[in-house]
């Protein structure tokens, strides 16, 4: 109860904001967890209603370019290429990072193959490894389930698992809960989602994922080896606005990386920010 009453006194300093909107849009990993956050937040500030769509990290960055949203969702870094695009428009992207998430490889709970290297998984996507017998597993062809391209999480694995091109027979999914939902009822297949899609989900089981066949295999429900980054694929989740934030979005952001903001990013799956993030946050938010 003090914590909260210290929240909403932190916030009356910015009752003489115009009551109004803000607009977030972007990364689907995150879609749940900003839902969830702008829900807290309306109980500490009813003036401000905080919408929030997904559509895509790639959406979120080309809305904040357009002057569409106040804040953009990314479970990727901006590009360079794309800073570029938001300063010809006179708009300046600031990042902050609300979350670390730990891509979780996931496979069907009836396959045994519980391991697998960040480079066997890289085959995988590529193609070049077709059947689960070439990596101890039962003599059944292998589907692959991933994201479309307009999503973070789609470039965060290619770049960092494929580092290649995709298989041209990989069924792009609209989402996490769809990837999800097509490995559970496909018992040769396997998906890439966000940590805070796969927690007390049954039907499905996480892979323990190892840097090369010499290191050791982590799963990605430890939640201190994301945190440390252990975990091979563990990644920030980024928000983003035009320019450092001011009014209500800073008070919205503010209340997402507080201890009762930071409590629902690790009810919702997430793991809370560590110091070297907090830091660099302080350093824009000041």
């Amino acid at each position: 109860m003090k914590k909260l009453l210290a929240l909403i006194t932190t916030f009356a300093l910015s009752t003489s904001l115009i009551a109004g909107e803000i607009i977030v849009k972007g990364s689907d990993t995150m879609l749940n967890l900003v839902q969830r956050l702008a829900e807290g937040f309306g109980a500490v500030r009813g003036d401000v209603t905080v919408s929030v769509a997904g559509g895509g990290s790639g959406v979120g960055i080309t809305a904040i370019t357009n002057r569409e949203v106040d804040i953009a969702n990314a479970s990727r870094a901006i590009k360079s290429k794309e800073i570029s695009a938001a300063r010809a428009q006179g708009v300046n992207p600031v990042e902050i990072v609300i979350a670390l998430d730990g891509l979780a490889v996931i496979v069907n709970s009836k396959n045994p193959v519980k391991n697998l290297t960040v480079q066997q998984i890289g085959a995988i996507y590529r193609g070049e490894i077709k059947n689960w017998n070439e990596v101890g597993g039962p003599n059944k062809k292998i589907v692959l389930y991933g994201r479309q391209p307009n999503s973070g999480t789609f470039v965060f694995f290619r770049e960092e698992v494929v580092k290649g091109e995709y298989a041209s027979y990989m069924r792009q999914m609209n989402g996490n809960a769809q990837i999800v939902d097509a490995v559970k009822n496909d018992e040769g297949g396997i998906g890439y989602v966000g940590l805070g899609y796969i927690r007390n989900v049954e039907g499905i089981r996480p892979l323990a994922v190892a840097k090369s066949s010499q290191d050791q295999y982590i799963s990605p429900l430890n939640e201190a080896d994301v945190k440390s980054g252990a975990y091979p694929l563990t990644r920030p989740l980024y928000q983003y606005t035009n320019g450092k934030p001011k009014g209500q979005v800073l008070d919205f952001i503010r209340f997402e990386l507080s201890p009762e903001g930071q409590k629902i990013v690790e009810e919702e799956g997430f793991v809370a920010v560590t110091q070297p993030y907090i830091e660099k946050n302080n350093k824009i938010l000041q």
